[in-house]
């Protein structure tokens, strides 16, 4: 099954002009002074099936709070999809999600067991993540709150969640866990969690295979 994954640009929160339109009248900041806060929208589409996800991150978004987000996606679908053996990742090649960022990879590999389920982690190439299609949605979130103030989490939340995508509004949520920056692997840790990746020998930081080892 395809999951295709990416987090939009960080919205910062705060009386803001967005330089769009607005049927009534909006006192907007002239000046980008310190925001009140920031959120982070990533979102989590099934081609497939046309479904959307967002969560509405509060904190930096990092290999964990992908990750598990990853995995509330799944615990939440996993029901409907009983004869998956593979989920297929399409994601941007970013810092906190790459081929190599090795806490990324650790949790994925913890996934992978802990659910029974292979996964595979397709990445697009620089300036290709146009053809992620959870990158479409992002333009109808922008159109449907344009030139709106963002000046609370609670008012990013509630756009995204009456926007529609393919005629259906997406399941949103709103996550307020902080994420630490920075974790790091030992070398030992490293080498044990590179042991459990397959990597495409052409391409090994863009196609990579992890199989689960089963439970017992």
């Amino acid at each position: 099954m395809l999951i295709s994954s990416d987090a939009k640009a960080t919205v910062k929160i705060g009386e803001f002009s967005r330089d769009g339109d607005s049927r009534v009248p909006v006192k907007a900041l002239d000046h980008d002074f310190k925001p009140d806060g920031t959120a982070t929208p990533v979102g989590l589409l099934l081609p497939e099936h046309d479904e959307l996800s967002i969560a509405v991150c509060t904190s930096k978004v990092t290999s964990d709070c992908i990750v598990d987000n990853f995995e509330h996606l799944w615990i939440e679908n996993q029901a409907r999809f009983p004869k998956i053996d593979m989920l297929v990742f399409l994601q941007d090649n970013g810092p906190e999600n790459s081929g190599r960022r090795s806490q990324f990879l650790y949790r994925m590999v913890q996934f992978a067991d802990r659910h029974q389920v292979n996964v595979r982690l397709a990445y697009y190439p620089p300036y290709h993540s146009k053809y992620n299609p959870v990158e479409r949605c992002w333009g109808v979130l922008e159109n449907h709150w344009n030139g709106a103030l963002l000046d609370t989490v609670e008012a990013v939340v509630g756009y995204a969640q009456s926007m529609t995508w393919k005629q259906e509004h997406p399941v949103v949520r709103l996550v307020t866990q902080a994420y630490e920056s920075g974790v790091r692997l030992s070398k030992q840790a490293r080498k044990a969690i590179e042991s459990r990746l397959s990597r495409l020998p052409s391409l090994p930081s863009w196609f990579i295979d992890i199989h689960y080892k089963a439970a017992g």
